[in-house]
């Protein structure tokens, strides 16, 4: 099974779109849990064991809040992401 959160390099390559909004419920609870990680590392999946919804992970792409990382060797259609400088400031951080 093809993980969804998988990106096209199109689609990490058209920056961002972030107009001055803030981020969702869900997009802020995400983002939060990079503030504590070594190098500010998202995690895959949230505190009950399930697969961050994509479309969080693409939004927050999107709206320059995260990054994408680096490609997992064990599992290479996994898009493993960072937050960004922008997504500490709209955080308050």
């Amino acid at each position: 099974m093809q993980n969804e959160i998988a990106m096209s390099k199109e689609e990490m390559e058209t920056g961002c779109d972030h107009d001055g909004q803030e981020p969702s419920q869900t997009q802020r609870k995400w983002l939060v849990r990079g503030l504590e990680q070594a190098g500010g590392k998202l995690p895959l999946f949230d505190e009950y064991g399930q697969q961050v919804n994509p479309q969080t992970v693409r939004s927050c792409i999107r709206n320059g809040w995260a990054e994408p990382w680096f490609t997992n060797p064990l599992k290479p259609d996994w898009l493993v992401c960072r937050i960004t400088e922008l997504g500490r400031e709209v955080l308050g951080e």
